[in-house]
């Protein structure tokens, strides 16, 4: 593949958050109310809204532009974007310079930018791959304009190839990426997406065979189905006790919905063909076991309650529990 050259005008344009970037890798995580480090920082993703910024499911209409407000009116000051929610405008220099001017008015962080729709990074065939880490490169740029630290991608390939045979080509793309991604300063992190990318021990089979130091794991609490239709559900308190050594600054708090009656720390999908239970506290103390004390990103799917009102149940959850296990 052609080296990655960027233009005199895009190297402008990426210069302007370099420092950035690098300033919320070392940021320490502390409670300004008493002056001692917290276990973890609390952030939004922004597939929580997906309802209201896609205008779907019958909730109020929200414009991407106003995330970073709704994130600081629950006082959290972190977000993870999605590209899909302004698919069009990784290369709009304005549009994104705008973004970039509404995250410093509220005093919110870009973390990460979620990547979905660009092909597989484990195609088989070679030119589709290449063309997928070709596709990933303007979220890159973006991602660093905003002074995120990391892109988050799938480790998608063929499902009807051997588990060992998709492995091998999802390495070579996501190695590709990270050449890439380490010109620019970021990490290129793979969330347990469905399929084979919900097995734990492939995933981090996938990390050891990139072998990469840009290369990371975005563990997602509740992605853990392996194949849906047949409800193999992967061990999640496993699976994320294996990802948690590859993680590099984010991980996922997927909730569904609060108060079910399973226990008041328990979030629970009970959609035919989704069913999970999950235990917070748990998942928690593996999380900050690990020695992970960065930013946890609320990433609420609930069905019960509005997408507003989800968001504000697992925001009080994760901040009873960072008190309790403190």
């Amino acid at each position: 593949m052609t080296p990655h050259r960027p233009s005199p005008s895009r190297r402008s344009f990426l210069k302007l958050a370099t420092a950035s970037a690098a300033a919320l890798a070392a940021a320490p995580v502390v409670s300004a109310a008493e002056g001692k480090k917290e276990l973890f920082k609390i952030s939004l993703a922004e597939w929580s809204l997906n309802k209201r910024i896609l205008k779907r499911g019958g909730e109020e209409p929200l414009d991407h532009l106003d995330f970073v407000k709704v994130a600081r009116s629950f006082g959290i000051d972190g977000v993870e974007y999605v590209n899909q929610m302004f698919f069009d405008k990784a290369k709009d220099h304005a549009y994104l310079g705008e973004m970039k001017k509404r995250q410093e008015g509220e005093g919110v962080k870009g973390l990460l930018i979620m990547c979905d729709r660009e092909g597989n990074l484990g195609d088989p065939d070679d030119a589709k791959r290449k063309l997928t880490v070709e596709n990933h490169l303007k979220w890159l740029d973006a991602a660093v304009f905003l002074g995120c630290h990391s892109i988050r991608v799938n480790a998608a390939s063929n499902p009807k190839l051997p588990a060992e045979e998709q492995l091998k080509l999802a390495a070579d793309g996501l190695h590709a990426l990270c050449v890439e991604g380490d010109k620019r300063g970021l990490f290129v992190v793979v969330e347990n997406h469905g399929g084979t990318s919900s097995n734990g021990k492939w995933l981090t089979g996938v990390m050891k065979a990139v072998n990469h130091p840009r290369v990371g794991v975005l563990p997602d609490f509740g992605n853990f189905y392996t194949n849906r239709e047949a409800s193999e559900l992967y061990n999640p308190y496993q699976g994320m006790r294996e990802f948690m050594p590859w993680v590099k600054q984010a991980v996922s708090a997927k909730a569904y919905d609060w108060n079910t009656g399973a226990g008041k720390f328990y979030t629970e999908d009970r959609r035919e063909g989704r069913e999970v239970t999950l235990d917070f506290e748990r998942i928690l103390k593996i999380v900050i076991g690990a020695g992970y004390n960065g930013y946890i990103g609320i990433e609420h799917e609930g069905v019960k309650a509005s997408e507003m009102d989800g968001i504000k149940q697992t925001l009080e959850v994760l901040k009873e529990l960072r008190s309790a296990l403190a």
